[in-house]
């Protein structure tokens, strides 16, 4: 992570939020949130999490709730709202969108005056083409995809768990998945892989027509100002 957060801070390339979508921590340990966090703080920017299947939510939710850091929580760029929402089941490696999630998510989307939309999470709302995967994906994905068709605004929903690249469109609505900043898993295997390529990021720029430019950083041989 420390090597994508260099590469970053070394490119000429502009950011006004970091998304973080989940998974921070291994080992259940307050530290680990404070050295995320004393990671983070050079970049100068807000940094808005949401939590993964590894992460202690609690914890996550103390050490990461104070500005610059946010959690599960929605910010207004432009005409863009950028909106957390938690996936996760404690003591789960799958992800359901809790009852009284979903309906913070549709008051979000029914009271916001922003013309777009992205929305963050962390479990996949689409399968992966993976058995091992896919058995711990997102239960109630229907429920979720269902609920956000419901509002023209919602461009682009974007989450992690699966450390590999994935971009789909489901019914006019981009899908979203970004490789780890650490190991990344094979993709289409049956059991668990892990494949060999490097370290990445995703940058995403909004535009205030609903377009959306993205691109895939893998540090492997990427130059800085590339």
């Amino acid at each position: 992570m420390q090597s994508v957060l260099n590469h970053f801070q070394q490119s000429a390339w502009p950011a006004q939020l970091v998304a973080v979508t989940g998974d921070i921590i291994q080992d259940d340990s307050r530290e680990a949130y404070e050295r995320f966090r004393a990671m983070l703080q050079p970049l100068g920017l807000p940094v808005y999490c949401v939590p993964g299947n590894h992460d202690v939510r609690s914890l996550m939710q103390e050490v990461l709730s104070e500005p610059p850091f946010y959690y599960c929580a929605a910010l207004d760029v432009g005409n863009w709202l950028v909106a957390g929402i938690d996936s996760c089941v404690s003591s789960s490696a799958g992800g359901c969108i809790a009852d009284a999630e979903l309906t913070r998510l549709e008051n979000l989307l029914g009271d916001t005056g922003a013309e777009h939309v992205m929305i963050c999470l962390h479990h996949p709302p689409l399968p992966m083409g993976s058995r091992w995967l896919d058995s711990v994906g997102l239960d109630n994905a229907a429920e979720f995809l269902d609920l956000i068709a419901q509002f023209p605004t919602v461009r682009i929903a974007v989450f992690g768990h699966v450390h590999q690249n994935f971009d789909e469109m489901h019914g006019g609505i981009r899908i979203v998945g970004t490789p780890s900043t650490c190991r990344q898993f094979e993709p289409g295997s049956i059991e668990f892989a892990v494949d060999q390529k490097p370290p990445a990021y995703r940058r995403f720029s909004l535009h205030a027509d609903g377009r959306i430019d993205d691109e895939l950083v893998w540090l492997q041989d990427a130059t800085p100002g590339a």
